[in-house]
């Protein structure tokens, strides 16, 4: 499923036009995203919790070369599905 698919699925499960949909679930990921830039978690109970998980910087090496290259530290958005969630995937 894309968003146009998620977009239509939910303009016709609540009986709304698909720009109403749009605009909905447009402003829902921007607040998701927003908190997550913010450094703050957003929990859904029963569907699961949005946050940011922070990665340290570390050396690798380049697999071809077998250079040691420095790897920046970095945030990455991280998702943990809730109980019902996983319960309705079972």
């Amino acid at each position: 499923m894309n968003k146009n698919d998620l977009i239509s699925k939910v303009a016709s499960s609540a009986d709304i036009s698909k720009t109403d949909a749009s605009t909905v679930i447009e402003a829902t990921l921007d607040a998701i995203s927003d908190t997550l830039k913010s450094g703050d978690e957003v929990r859904l109970v029963g569907f699961g919790t949005f946050s940011v998980a922070h990665r340290a910087a570390s050396v690798g090496r380049n697999p071809r070369t077998g250079e040691k290259i420095q790897i920046p530290a970095s945030k990455n958005p991280k998702f943990k599905a809730g109980k019902a969630l996983k319960d309705a995937v079972n």
